[in-house]
């Protein structure tokens, strides 16, 4: 049989790794930086550009996109010329894919800080970088699809089955996410609302985890970590049964992030069912991995590669066994808004996403470069430096979900909240924050050294940029029997088909009801349209990322309504969201709730409140915003803000955008007078003004005398 030379591009695969340690340095110090932010508001600078709310979206998109995300182009790169024997389709696109993707995370370094976002969770980048991720996504893909086309080998290996199903799932989920309406260069409204847009909002959340932080990593998992056993994986059929089993519930899970809120309770209970199910595909996999190791566990003692390998899997299994927990009601009741999510989402990502990365570079850069680790006395200092950093970093956070659960939830003997001031709360968790700074530190220190082991390693060997290699050219016949997989394995097409087909079943059943079907979302008549000095408000507030503390979602609990609405003691309606484009529940409390903030304390509280928080919160931990006493708010887009809030669905006048300016004066007007009477002297034109009318309109438009509408 004649033999076809060709060789493996493996500089794509080197910028790709490179780009993966620089942003993993960057997106780990932001990380860092925040958690110091927590305790030591000091820590924010004063400045603009660098308070929590900022710099928050910035490290998790720094971590998820550009530092996995890169790790995941590299492995995909590397282990997908091998496996089907045949070099990547085109360089070109190669090349378009890298420095585009790194112009995707430049834009996002540069906007985020600078207040330009959707505020949507791991999907805050605003529409024209949306749009630039779609067309990197699509080059991509056509890459990877050609790629496969022209293989040398006829099955598709296991990790390919994961990267296909990864591209289009992604592209599914961000397309219909990032579905907006732009009404400036970096400005635009969610085309969803309310309960919708939280809906799409978590399928999306939920399954960027999914889809993007485990399915590619799955699938190195199935490359790599063979590879550096040197042994096969250890069963084939396990594989299958993982693979279509994973992708089929991931994708109906995200309402279990949403248990509890506005959301339908059929639509609750549906994402709580499918989470559960999700432990035995998950776990399937971890013990795939695992027991690839069979046989080989005196190498994983001496070998710092299979150690972070290992861990990473193990990690895996921990955090997808929390997920079904976290579903549970009775226990998401206590947990969601707690810091468990933030020591959750934190194993998943130190321990899985983090540690395998770590174990792939060390195996895959000593090869590249035609050589061995330089230090592996370093490889296991880090090791361990890693290992100690995730556990002091997680650890205090679960002491801490112990101590908010407990406080917020308790009651005194008259039957009254035992801790009623939100911040007593704060000051007591205050210990674990340090120590989560600490345990990240270890974890930054361990990448640094990380970083140094891997150019010295480089700069001891040769680097190969065009691999030699060698494989028969792939005959076309007749295919003809075999196990059923594998002849779905030797279609590469139809195999894509059907992973699409697989993920768009669980999101049509979720969301079509949603959008379609109005008892799903009861009208209420009282509430109204945001006023435009409300809504320039709402959209300062977003600038600032507040709803990254405080969500706007009390839950149907007697503690919460008696802590945040004592008086009306009402909690959230679907109908109150109606005309919020996004929506802002949240997904943690650093502060407390504020759906019912309106009407509660004076104009001028939150104008010192904003000003200086421990003015009006002593132990206040919340930063201060000077810069909005000093900027005007920016009324030049009043007109189009309206006009596209009326072609989003809210009920506006045809014709209101040329009376809007002069409600917006008058309202702004009244602020600033309520201030003056307090000795108070406030420009109407201040951005505190418009933050004030929005603050406090939150809750008012339902009271108890209101009447439901006939829908409710």
């Amino acid at each position: 049989m004649q033999l076809e030379k060709f060789t493996y591009d493996n500089k794509i695969v080197k910028y790709f790794a490179f780009a993966t340690v620089l942003w993993g340095v960057v997106g780990m110090l932001v990380g860092l930086i925040i958690s110091i932010q927590m305790y030591y508001p000091a820590f924010n600078f004063d400045l603009q550009y660098t308070t929590f709310g900022r710099l928050r979206p910035l490290h998790t998109n720094a971590v998820i996109f550009a530092f996995v995300g890169n790790m995941i182009f590299a492995g995909t790169y590397y282990s997908m010329q091998r496996l089907l024997k045949t070099r990547m389709f085109s360089d070109a696109l190669s090349w378009i894919h890298f420095w585009g993707w790194q112009l995707i995370i430049v834009s996002a370094a540069i906007s985020l800080p600078l207040g330009y976002t959707t505020s949507k969770e791991y999907a805050e980048l605003e529409w024209p970088i949306d749009i630039l991720i779609t067309v990197i996504w699509v080059v991509f893909g056509a890459n990877m699809i050609g790629t496969l086309l022209r293989r040398r080998e006829r099955h598709m290996y296991v990790a390919i089955w994961f990267y296909l199903a990864s591209f289009v799932t992604v592209a599914v989920l961000h397309l219909v996410n990032s579905f907006e309406l732009p009404i400036s260069f970096m400005k635009s409204y969610s085309w969803y609302a309310g309960v919708q847009d939280a809906l799409v909002q978590w399928w999306y959340g939920h399954n960027a985890v999914a889809f993007f932080l485990t399915t590619p990593y799955l699938g190195l998992m199935y490359y790599f970590l063979p590879k550096a056993a040197n042994r096969p994986v250890y069963s084939y059929k396990l594989s299958i049964i993982h693979f279509w089993s994973l992708i089929f519930i991931y994708i109906w899970a995200g309402p279990h992030h949403l248990l509890y809120t506005a959301l339908p309770d059929w639509a609750q209970s549906l994402g709580t069912v499918f989470s559960i199910m999700l432990i035995a595909p998950s776990w399937g996999g971890m013990l795939n991995g695992l027991l690839t190791l069979r046989g080989v566990w005196d190498k994983v003692r001496v070998d710092p590669v299979l150690k972070f390998m290992v861990v990473a899997v193990t990690a895996y299994g921990m955090s997808t066994f929390e997920g079904p927990m976290l579903s549970l009601k009775n226990f998401n009741a206590l947990a969601h808004y707690t810091d468990y999510i933030i020591a959750h989402v934190h194993i998943g990502g130190l321990g899985w996403n983090g540690f395998l990365t770590f174990g792939i570079l060390y195996w895959m850069i000593p090869k590249m470069w035609n050589t061995k680790i330089y230090s592996l006395k370093l490889a296991n200092m880090h090791f361990w430096l890693g290992t100690l950093g995730i556990i002091v970093y997680a650890l205090p956070l679960y002491a801490s979900f112990f101590v908010q659960s407990s406080m917020w939830f308790q009651f005194n003997s008259n039957g009254m909240l035992e801790y009623d001031n939100f911040l007593q709360t704060v000051t007591q968790v205050v210990p674990m924050y340090v120590f989560r700074s600490i345990g990240g530190l270890l974890y930054l220190t361990g990448a640094c050294i990380m970083s140094y082991n891997l150019i010295k390693t480089a700069k001891q060997g040769s680097f190969v940029a065009n691999e030699a290699a060698e494989a028969p050219a792939l005959e076309k016949k007749e295919i003809t029997g075999g196990y059923w997989h594998s002849v779905l394995e030797r279609k590469p097409v139809l195999f894509t088909v059907l992973s699409l087909v697989a993920i768009l079943i669980g999101g049509i059943v979720q969301m079509v009801p949603t959008f379609l079907v109005e008892s799903n979302v009861p009208t209420i008549a009282s509430v109204k349209p945001y006023t435009p000095l409300e809504l320039h408000g709402r959209d300062i507030y977003i600038r600032e990322g507040c709803n990254v503390c405080h969500s706007q979602m009390i839950r149907p609990f007697r503690a919460e309504v008696l802590r945040y609405d004592p008086v009306d003691m009402q909690y959230s309606k679907a109908g109150e969201f109606v005309y919020d484009h996004p929506f802002l529940w949240g997904s943690k409390r650093t502060g407390p709730d504020l759906h019912r903030l309106g009407g509660k304390y004076p104009d001028s509280w939150h104008y010192y409140h904003m000003w200086d928080p421990t003015t009006m919160s002593p132990g206040s931990l919340m930063p201060s915003y000077p810069w909005l006493f000093e900027q005007m708010t920016d009324v030049s887009l009043t007109k189009r803000k309206i006009s596209a809030m009326r072609k989003l669905g809210v009920p506006y006048e045809e014709g209101y955008e040329e009376q809007a300016m002069a409600d917006v004066e008058k309202q702004a007007q009244i602020i600033s007078e309520n201030l003056k009477n307090e000795n108070i002297e406030a420009d109407p034109s201040l951005e505190i003004i418009a933050l004030i009318a929005y603050l406090q309109r939150l809750g008012t438009d339902i009271k108890v005398k209101d009447e439901l509408s006939s829908n409710e």
